[in-house]
């Protein structure tokens, strides 16, 4: 029997999700399969791969083929690094204790890689709701300014109607009062 990993889809429409499983090469893709080993979530950024190390490790050792997709988890998360190095001891190049400290060495190197890029988009972020509060501040002073002016304008309107009504009401009384004061004057 020809064993494949491949994936098997999940979740629902337009957010797939996917289980990586051990499966007879001649099985449909969301068919029967032999094992779980691991899940793979392409939604996140960046993916989220939850892998059994072990067992995938087992799986490439007895010669089961991954699909193209499943070849590049399995090599991103080291899985053909510790079979090459896994090689290598058989071999008698090194011992398992060398092997084990390269691929440390590897999984810290990688996974400082990996902080690197989310402190850079986490950075990213930031500064551009720091631009968009910046750009959200000018635009509400300008229509701060648009109002103090408009406000302005009516009252400098609003003073200039009232000193023409007061100047109005004083043009007003003050005929009337020289009307009285020269009305007892002719008496």
């Amino acid at each position: 029997m020809a064993t494949r990993i491949r994936l098997q889809r999940g979740g629902r429409k337009n957010y797939a999700f996917y289980s990586i499983v051990i499966a007879d090469a001649r099985a449909p893709r969301d068919g029967k399969f032999t094992e779980k080993i691991g899940t793979y979530n392409p939604n996140t950024n960046p993916a989220t791969v939850d892998l059994n190390f072990d067992r995938a490790l087992y799986w490439v050792e007895t010669g089961a083929q991954p699909t193209d997709t499943v070849r590049n988890i399995l090599s991103d998360e080291g899985v053909y690094l510790m079979k090459h190095l896994r090689g290598g001891v058989k071999k008698g190049a090194f011992d398992e204790a060398v092997a084990q400290e390269k691929f440390d060495a590897w999984k810290a190197d990688k996974v400082k890689g990996l902080d690197v890029v989310r402190e850079q988009m986490a950075k990213a972020k930031k500064d551009a709701v720091a631009k968009e509060l910046a750009a959200e501040k000018k635009i509400n002073e300008e229509i701060a300014k648009k109002v103090a002016d408009k406000k302005a304008a009516i009252a400098a309107a609003k003073a200039e109607e009232e000193a023409a009504k007061a100047a109005e009401a004083a043009a007003a009384e003050a005929p009337a009062e020289n009307a009285e004061t020269e009305a007892p004057a002719e008496a």
